[in-house]
């Protein structure tokens, strides 16, 4: 049976074009599968309801795909004149899928909106449910529950807009990191090493959302390890060319170096690797997740966030590590696709905050 996949990208996030690039290249890979699939901006939609009827053989996802980048300068100004995120036929053609295979990133699409919605309508979808993608994509709640769990992670306070930022009376020292509570793929982010650039770092933090969150920067080695289906993938370490792993890095083609499988030893790896699970486990992620975790000299491992939808473009590190297993990136796309169940992990069976 051919399985019709809609594959959702886009949004009017501040990520909304590396979802577009996540979204062609999964696009692709199903149909190179053998998949019925279709690309749809979720912000936009699309007037064709049956699409997927006269799709199978006269399909062109570049064309899709360029059409899509092409609304990108339309986003703010369809923002002021509609209260609806979601596109022109979106959910009713969404609820003809098989599978909606979520490749979207940022505000709406990763934070449980689009998840929740789906979960009432009866659709089934790629990706963590609408709880876990909300705890996951909020920082502050997220370290929350991974003091609670145990799981380690690296001191940090956060604060609401409007509240005292100083950092004495937040028992905070440099350097550190500021991020905004609410964001991704690095965006509302910034490194402090001198004291002058605090307060422009929190003012920057706060033009992305209501809460930032100020974190100890912990010197030593960056790395992302991916669970699948509640197993830890091979380690990559991230290795930046220049700077660190911020947003241009994290995108821009040949800007870092990705070790995989990361040069450690057996012991310091199942470590690893136990820290990503727990990570993942404690947000109650499903399915495929990622989790980013700093070693410093000693060999402290401290997890920084996990992300419950990982990217899937060119430069992302879930391909990487799948790879590393001898797992191509059509082959993970369908296994991603294959895994969905009817129902979503939401929290843990023990939960405290």
């Amino acid at each position: 049976m051919c399985i019709r996949d809609r594959v959702l990208c886009g949004g009017n996030s501040t990520e909304r074009e590396v979802s577009i690039s996540s979204g062609y290249n999964v696009c692709q890979a199903l149909r190179e599968k053998n998949h019925n699939a279709i690309l749809m901006d979720v912000f936009f939609g699309m007037d064709n309801c049956d699409i997927f009827e006269t799709s199978k053989n006269t399909y062109d996802v570049t064309k899709e795909k360029d059409y899509i980048k092409s609304l990108s300068t339309k986003v703010k100004e369809t923002e002021g004149k509609r209260k609806s995120f979601f596109g022109n036929n979106v959910i009713e053609i969404c609820k003809k899928a098989d599978i909606v295979f979520l490749a979207l990133h940022g505000k709406n699409g990763e934070d449980g909106k689009c998840q929740a919605a789906f979960d009432l309508y009866g659709i089934k979808y790629t990706g963590s449910g609408h709880l876990a993608s909300a705890m996951g994509m909020d920082k502050a709640v997220t370290k929350q529950i991974f003091m609670s769990k145990g799981v380690p992670t690296a001191k940090s306070v956060w604060v609401k807009k409007g509240e005292d930022t100083d950092l004495n009376r937040l028992n905070m020292s440099l350097p550190l990191v500021v991020k905004a509570c609410n964001g991704g793929s690095s965006v509302g982010v910034v490194l402090v090493k001198d004291e002058k650039d605090y307060q422009n770092a929190v003012e920057e933090c706060f033009k992305y959302d209501n809460e930032i969150l100020i974190e100890d920067f912990i010197e030593g080695r960056e790395f992302s390890i991916g669970v699948l289906n509640g197993k830890a993938l091979p380690i990559v370490e991230i290795i930046p060319r220049e700077g660190w792993y911020d947003y241009e890095n994290k995108y821009k083609d040949g800007a870092t170096t990705h070790v995989c499988p990361a040069n450690l030893s057996d012991e310091l790896t199942e470590k690893m690797q136990q820290v990503a699970v727990d990570a993942c486990d404690a947000i109650g992620c499903s399915l495929c997740s990622r989790a980013d975790v700093m070693m410093d000299k000693a060999g402290n491992m401290f997890c920084l966030e996990v992300n419950t939808l990982p990217g899937m473009t060119s430069t992302s590190l879930i391909p990487d590590e799948a790879r590393a297993i001898g797992v191509d990136y059509p082959s993970l796309c369908n296994k991603i696709v294959e895994s969905v169940s009817y129902t979503h992990l939401t929290l843990p069976t023990t939960y405290s905050v």
